[in-house]
């Protein structure tokens, strides 16, 4: 599916009322992936932007959140960004990725970020966005796991370069930049199959 095909059927899937009223879910979570090439990272962040002028157009209150952004205003608010943007260069890679990892818990600190913002702002789906820019610091799995409980209202949509696979032998799998095989999330579904 081409950029275009991409954002037609987007359109087309987020503003109908199947998706909205979640709809031939099987009791499942609400949740969605938008699997896009890694490639078009920087043309996505348009393509969103746009998606979400295009379906409030139609009357449907997108909640659009990056985990790239939130990510920083804890780091910003905890007063530790400045100090890791410092050691960054002469330290350890795994050190500064342990620290992020604790600093930047999806359980402790992103999902609850995420709630603050799901009950003070009204809306009909969830976008979130920012995982290439958040890896490997929080996996986009980790979140997910941890948001089932505090965004099972409306549907929710996770941006996500690289692909969603599913096979009989593997499961399902979350392929972060098309090379990274290690994300297993089985319970969303891929937006660009969903029927209207």
């Amino acid at each position: 599916m081409d950029r275009k095909e991409r954002a037609e059927h987007l359109h087309r899937v987020i503003t109908s009322e199947r998706f909205l009223t979640k709809q031939g879910l099987g009791n499942e979570v609400p949740f969605f992936i938008c699997p896009f090439p890694a490639s078009e990272g920087l043309t996505m962040i348009d393509d969103r932007k746009d998606l979400v002028s295009r379906v409030s157009h139609s009357g449907v209150r997108v909640l659009d959140l990056s985990l790239y952004d939130i990510s920083l205003e804890i780091l910003e608010e905890r007063g530790i960004l400045d100090q890791i943007l410092e050691i960054e260069a002469d330290s350890d890679k795994s050190e500064i990725k342990e620290l992020l990892q604790g600093v930047l818990d999806p359980a402790t600190h992103i999902v609850p970020r995420i709630g603050a913002a799901i009950e003070s702002e009204p809306h009909d789906v969830l976008f979130l966005s920012g995982v290439g820019e958040v890896y490997p610091f929080i996996r986009s799995h980790n979140v997910l796991n941890n948001l089932q409980s505090t965004a099972k209202d409306a549907p929710t949509v996770l941006f996500f370069p690289g692909s969603y696979t599913h096979a009989l032998a593997t499961g399902a799998s979350l392929d972060l930049f098309g090379q990274l095989h290690d994300d297993k999330y089985y319970r969303a579904f891929d937006i660009t199959n969903y029927e209207v």
